[in-house]
């Protein structure tokens, strides 16, 4: 990766950590007796992670003139979605996962309903965070929206994650693919199509957005459960072999991890393809490379 990636990479972060920090400073500012949920949200929020949703979120309206400001509302809304959506993988009734990104999971941080209501407000808040967003119109507000509901919904996360816990343990390589474009996929999806909408993008742009982030997510995906595997526990910040341990069908499970890499390689390339509908990509180029070349 070149020097200017990780520079640009590292902005990014930094500047959606401290839009977040700034969020939920005026939601522990209005609380008093429910102080407690809200720092139940904050934890978790600000346990970490890579941020890459955002980021896309925030590189796609800029390669589609736009401007970044105006994005980041959308992005930092779609990043406390993800983070609701970690707290209740990790409850007892789900995965039951004990630690995450290095810390204590907000279940074991905070209590089981604390955690499970925390993610509750993290998807509301989500919402008034986009509404009361600057710099973009009141049509575009109900756009942004109505993509991330249906991103979230029972048809996107939400469903990918009903389908994990009721046929995890036997599917296809193609059930298993339409969960992940489902599960991890359309959150990634929405990352990408929002940016587009932010910046007033023109629909043939938005579907090229959704192409690549398509081949993106399952590449990602994909290095996930190599890295249940291979990964370093340090690194992931969760124990790995999790899948294995619960019997959960992966990609590598049903292929190799060396079929599995392959796999993820062509997926890669031709969500590189998709990018040639944009300009100014240098970076998405490399941020799509990095995500392949992950170690964590």
């Amino acid at each position: 990766m070149t020097a200017e990636f990780t520079k640009r990479l590292d902005e990014l972060s930094d500047t959606v950590n401290r839009k977040l920090e700034d969020y939920m400073n005026l939601v522990l500012a209005g609380t008093t007796g429910q102080r407690k949920v809200a720092e139940a949200m904050t934890y978790s929020l600000s346990a970490g992670g890579k941020r890459i949703r955002p980021i896309l979120t925030v590189e796609f309206c800029r390669v589609c003139g736009g401007t970044v400001e105006s994005a980041f509302p959308a992005a930092c809304a779609l990043e406390m979605i993800h983070t609701f959506s970690l707290i209740h993988d990790d409850l007892p009734c789900m995965d039951n996962d004990d630690m995450r990104r290095g810390k204590p999971s907000c279940h074991a941080a905070f209590g089981e309903a604390q955690a499970l209501l925390a993610g509750d407000a993290l998807l509301n808040f989500a919402y008034e965070v986009i509404s009361g967003g600057e710099g973009v119109s009141a049509e575009t507000k109900i756009a942004l929206i109505a993509e991330l509901s249906k991103a979230t919904g029972v048809n996107g996360m939400i469903g990918g994650q009903v389908i994990d816990t009721i046929f995890a343990r036997k599917m296809t390589e193609d059930e298993l693919l339409n969960m992940y474009s489902m599960k991890t996929g359309a959150l990634l999806r929405c990352a990408c199509k929002m940016g587009c909408i932010a910046a007033g993008a023109e629909n043939e742009k938005i579907a090229a957005a959704g192409l690549y982030a398509e081949k993106l997510g399952l590449a990602f995906q994909i290095i996930d459960d190599i890295l249940d595997v291979t990964g370093d526990e340090q690194l992931l910040g969760k124990p790995i072999g999790s899948d294995s341990d619960n019997g959960k069908t992966t990609y590598v499970t049903l292929n190799s991890i060396e079929n599995s890499r392959r796999a993820a390689g062509v997926l890669t390339d031709e969500a590189l393809k998709a990018l040639e509908a944009f300009e100014n990509t240098e970076f998405l180029n490399e941020l799509t490379l990095f995500l392949l070349k992950r170690e964590y």
